[in-house]
């Protein structure tokens, strides 16, 4: 069984991925509380469904791309045959994690998005550092910048574990509302980092507070 927050069909917002029809389904609970965090109500709301169910209604949308999210969904045991029956299904499946559980387990296909948290999230020091060692080529980073010390965090860990070379790609996603992008886009340019500056397209096509989307 699995507590499932919702299952919804909409356009890609992060990732390689952004701007393809996508079906995510969020997880109920998340053991982080980080500053900018967008999906507070995945803390709680949510239902249990069994893993006939949640399939059955990914496959509704008849949409090769899902995305497993939360919350954090590798809390839930079940999430692993979850992820698996998806592959096996023929889907492409994107993982959203925390980046403070391990992957380890994560089915080979999958492909990680892997979230480095920065200081200003306020939960850096949770951080499971072996995860960077467990990327696979497929796999991509993010990092959520809050301010100027977010980004020469972001900067120092890039540099320190040589993930230019080692993720299919590196995100630099500057918190909605808080930290303009433009100002982003010129430190990276400035240091001429190997990343993608990344806006949530999502928040930019409906509003930033609509659920299912």
């Amino acid at each position: 069984m699995l507590t499932i927050n919702e299952i919804f069909h909409s356009v890609q917002g992060e990732s390689t991925y952004a701007g393809r029809p996508c079906v995510f389904v969020r997880l109920t609970a998340c053991d982080l509380r980080c500053s900018w965090c967008d999906t507070p109500y995945a803390f709680y709301e949510g239902s249990k469904r069994s893993l006939d169910e949640v399939i059955g209604e990914v496959d509704r949308y008849g949409c090769p791309l899902v995305e497993v999210t939360g919350g954090e969904p590798l809390l839930q045991e079940d999430v692993y045959p979850l992820m698996q029956r998806l592959l096996s299904s023929g889907k492409t499946v994107l993982l959203e994690t925390g980046g403070h559980r391990s992957t380890e387990r994560v089915p080979a296909e999958v492909v990680t998005i892997l979230d480095v948290k920065c200081p200003g999230s306020g939960e850096a020091e949770k951080n499971d550092w072996g995860n960077l060692g467990r990327l696979r080529p497929q796999d991509e980073v993010k990092f959520v910048v809050k301010d100027r010390v977010d980004y020469e965090f972001a900067r120092d860990v890039i540099a320190r574990h040589e993930l230019a070379g080692r993720a299919a790609a590196i995100h630099l996603s500057p918190v909605h509302g808080v930290l303009d992008p433009k100002m982003l886009s010129e430190w990276v340019l400035a240091d001429r980092l190997p990343v993608r500056v990344q806006l949530q397209l999502h928040k930019y096509i409906w509003s930033p507070d609509t659920r299912g989307v």
